[in-house]
Parts: C-alpha cells; sequence; structure tokens
C-alpha cells in the first residue's frame, strides 16, 4: 500500500483559484466556576475531581446559569463589535461521545447572545474587515488522553474535569482569501478577547481552539466551492500550515478532475498534511432542540450598559491613539500592544518619562531584554513603570548617557532602588561640560600618536576608536554625541 503524499498543485494551477475561509474559535471564558453549576473551572487538578452531578448529567441534576459567564460572553461580544440579542435561546446539540456524560452539549443555535460583528486586520498594508457571524455561548466536553501501545493494547482515558467548563464560540464570515489573513484575523481575535478580560486565551491549556473551514473557487466565480473543516488546530503556525496545506490539496484535486468532498479533516504538523477524519455532519445531524431546563436568557439595556462602562479601550483603538498622540511607529504600537498588560506598562512609563518615543524604546528594547533574561513577565517587572519613566526621562535631560542607563536599570531590577536613589549613591553623572571633557580628550589623544596618524591620512574609522577611549577614561559617562565632536575636532587640528 502506497503511503506516498497526494499531488498538491503547482503555482501556475493556484493561480486560477481563489481561496475562502472562515474560522470557528472557541474560548474558554476565565470564570471561577463552571457554567452551569458551582464545580470549579480550573486548569491542573486531578483528573475526575471537578466534577458534580450538574456536569456528569446525572438524572435529576438541573443546570443554573452563571451569571458571570454571562457577562463575559457579552464583553467579548462588544470588544467584536456584536449586536447584543435582547433574549436570546439556549438548546441541546445531540451527540455521542465518551467525554459528553448527557450524550448533549447545551449551546445555542437560531438564537445566539450576539451576531453581526467584524474583526480588522492588517495584512501587507492592506486594512480589511473580516465579519464575525455570531457569537453563542455552551459548556465544554471532557477530555480524551489516548496512552501508547502496550501489550498490544491502546488504551484511552476520560477526564472529565473540563465538563462544564463555559465557552464562546466565535464564528466568523467566510471573509478571509489567504492563510495570512486566517493567521490575522485570529491575532486579533485573541487580542480583543484578552483586553476584554474574557479569557487568557493560552492555547497550551486548551482556553483557545480553532477549527478552519477552507474552500476554493475560480476567480471571478460567486458560488462557493465545497468546503472541509480542519478541526482542532492548537497553535496560530499550525493554523497557516494547515490552511495552507488544504489550499494546495483541493485545488490539485479539482485540477486532476476530482471533487472536493464536504467532511472534517485533521492536520498532521509532522507531515504538514491534512487527512480524513470523518464526513461532516449537517446542524440536522445534531437534532438541535431548545433546551427544556433553561429560561431564555434576557438581557436588559440596563445590564448591557453596565458592561459598556467596565470594557477597556481595545487594542486597535489603542494602537492609533499611541501612533496619532505619542508618534509613535506603527510598528512599535503594535509591538506595545499585543499585550494589555505590556500597554499599560508603557502608557505609565511614557507619562513620567514626558518622552514617549524614548519610553516605546526602553520598554520594548531594555526592559524586554531584562524580563526575559529572568523569565518574568511585565506584571512580574522588578522595575516600576514609574521608575523605569524616572531613568528614561534622566536620558533625555542628559543627565546620564545611555550606556550608563543600562547598567542603572540593572542595578534597578537587582536592588529595588529607584534610577535617582542609585546615581546619587554612585556619583554617576554624565559628562556633557566641554571644558571637562576637552583635558580629557587632548590626553587621549596624546597617548595614540599612531591613530592620530591613521586618522590625518584619512582611514576615518580611527574616529570610534578615539571615542571608545574617551568612553572607557570617562567610566561611560561622557556624552558620547559631545565627545565624538570635540575629538573631531581636535583631530581635524
Amino acid at each position: 500500500m502506497s503511503t506516498a503524499a497526494p499531488p498538491l498543485a503547482t503555482p501556475e494551477q493556484l493561480a486560477k483559484y481563489e481561496p475562502v475561509i472562515g474560522l470557528e474559535v472557541h474560548v474558554q471564558m476565565g470564570t471561577n466556576t463552571k457554567i452551569f453549576c458551582s464545580c470549579p473551572n480550573e486548569f491542573g487538578s486531578e483528573p475526575n475531581t471537578n466534577v458534580c452531578p450538574v456536569c456528569l448529567g446525572m438524572p435529576g441534576a438541573l443546570p443554573v446559569l452563571n451569571r458571570q459567564a454571562v457577562e463575559f460572553a457579552l464583553a467579548a461580544s462588544l470588544a467584536l463589535n456584536c449586536q447584543v440579542r435582547p433574549k436570546s435561546i439556549f438548546a441541546r446539540k445531540n451527540y455521542f461521545y465518551p467525554d459528553l456524560p448527557k450524550g448533549y452539549q447545551i449551546s445555542q443555535y437560531d438564537r445566539p447572545v450576539a451576531e453581526h460583528g467584524s474583526v480588522e486586520i492588517v495584512v501587507g498594508g492592506e486594512h480589511k474587515r473580516i465579519g464575525v457571524t455570531r457569537v453563542h455561548m455552551e459548556d465544554d466536553a471532557g477530555k480524551n488522553t489516548h496512552d501508547g501501545y502496550r501489550d498490544s493494547d491502546k488504551y484511552s482515558y476520560v477526564d472529565l474535569n473540563r465538563c462544564g467548563s463555559p465557552l464562546i464560540e466565535i464564528v466568523s464570515e467566510p471573509d478571509m482569501r489567504s492563510a495570512d489573513e486566517a493567521y490575522e484575523y485570529l491575532t486579533e481575535l485573541k487580542l480583543a478577547v484578552q483586553y476584554a478580560g474574557v479569557s487568557n486565551c493560552d492555547m497550551e491549556k486548551g482556553n483557545l481552539r480553532c477549527d478552519a473551514n477552507v474552500s476554493v473557487r475560480l476567480k471571478g466565480a460567486e458560488k462557493f466551492g465545497t468546503k472541509a473543516e480542519i478541526k482542532n488546530l492548537n497553535s496560530f503556525r499550525h493554523l497557516k500550515m494547515a490552511v495552507e496545506h488544504e489550499i494546495l490539496r483541493q485545488v490539485a484535486l479539482i485540477e486532476s478532475g476530482g471533487r472536493v468532498m464536504q467532511e472534517t479533516r485533521l492536520y498532521n504538523p509532522d507531515l504538514d498534511e491534512t487527512f480524513t477524519m470523518r464526513s461532516k455532519e449537517e446542524a440536522h445531524d445534531y437534532r438541535y432542540f431548545p433546551e427544556p431546563d433553561l429560561v431564555p436568557l434576557t438581557i436588559s439595556e440596563e445590564w448591557l450598559d453596565r458592561v459598556k462602562a467596565s470594557m477597556p479601550e481595545m487594542p486597535a483603538v489603542r494602537r492609533n491613539r499611541f501612533v496619532e498622540e505619542f508618534g509613535l511607529r506603527e510598528y512599535d504600537a503594535a509591538v506595545i500592544t499585543q499585550e494589555r498588560a505590556l500597554a499599560d506598562y508603557y502608557e505609565q512609563t511614557a507619562a513620567a518619562s514626558g518622552d514617549p518615543k524614548a519610553a516605546a524604546n526602553w520598554v520594548t528594547g531594555d526592559l524586554q531584554a531584562l524580563l526575559k533574561a529572568e523569565g518574568r513577565a511585565i506584571e512580574d517587572s522588578p522595575v516600576t513603570a514609574a521608575r523605569l519613566g524616572e531613568l528614561v526621562a534622566m536620558v533625555s535631560k542628559g543627565e546620564l548617557t545611555g550606556k550608563m542607563a543600562k547598567d542603572v536599570l540593572a542595578k534597578m531590577a537587582s536592588t529595588g532602588d529607584g534610577a535617582r536613589t542609585i546615581v546619587d549613591r554612585e556619583g554617576l553623572k554624565a559628562i556633557s561640560d566641554t571644558g571637562e571633557l576637552d583635558a580629557i580628550i587632548a590626553k587621549v589623544i596624546e597617548d595614540n600618536p599612531k591613530q592620530v596618524d591613521q586618522y590625518r591620512s584619512g582611514k576615518t574609522t580611527v574616529l570610534q576608536f578615539f571615542v571608545g577611549q574617551v568612553m572607557k577614561a570617562t567610566r561611560g559617562q561622557a556624552d558620547p554625541a559631545v565627545a565624538k565632536e570635540i575629538v573631531e575636532r581636535k583631530l581635524a587640528g
């Protein structure tokens, strides 16, 4: 039996087709308890310990809706520019699987909590708006763990701790036309949900899971092609790779006279291939019907207004403000707003320093390098934003050179002291006085006649040697720009 990979489309074949991509994203919300019971909603507990009759689907056990889960769903919907329905209905989605003890999920079907949203992405410098069809709430299933082969038998274990964890499913419109667009959409969606405080979106813990619907059609055609769904993509990189492969597979299949089947597929990153999992179900296969144990969810205007009032500034808005208000480059603003905590830290640093551009360089450069070396997150920074702002201000005013400031930052991190305290204690001060530097530079030039001759014979790169010697003689306290200017003048004379 051949194990050769199926042929993929050539660039010439690919150029004739347009991909059509939509994503279904499941986000596990960060509530304290599960969506319909009081069991802890936490990761890493001993298997089958965070369970009760409700999440185990015991006869007679009744669900009670978690208010915090509703508010998180509302916050996510607002973050994605969705219209919240005043009334939504829970439904039973029936299917059988070992990790689903009830034999159904409690979900929402034709009346979800929110609809008609959008996410703005930037790909290749071009802005594009991707539609969000719906946001609906549901409870999660458990988790199956498959052991390796042992004594010729394969073992599977069911952990029901995750059963009943609160999810929102975010379904996009089929508006994406490349794997890059899908990648950027998921990135922006994740940022928006994180900023709203709904979830930490940790893919390793299953807090964010993604399925991709992919089809292709001839360029200029209006009708969509037959789609295949790629399930359980567990990283941004795998999403992009899986979509790229599926596009190539479908185009090659059509070009060879075959037909794309509507099915569910999985992605193998080791082989960089998608493969069939099962034929695709339709909605009627799940036999949806209204959940008889839950009344319709009614969202009053007052309740929605309270959630709106608690919403932070969204990442896209914050990026634009940093560019317009602080004069940052778009790239720097994008880097800083990748995390809400980092953006908060930067804004406090900028305010304390009075120099937003310099503050951006220090936050994204030296501070991040320090945190990475110590394995710390920005929330656990040993240097507060206010103190880093003080250091940046001292550099901007010429009180410290950049080199001195780097040394002071390291001491701030290790001692917990502020920049001013360290500078005063160690007698550190930038030497920018030309009279003081004149004597030091004259001595450096006098001690290096060979390099003087080299410079005057045309080897101008020797200038950096002299500046380095001046910095060494002043223990890094000379202003490099001033030192360079004086050295050039003296050597020319």
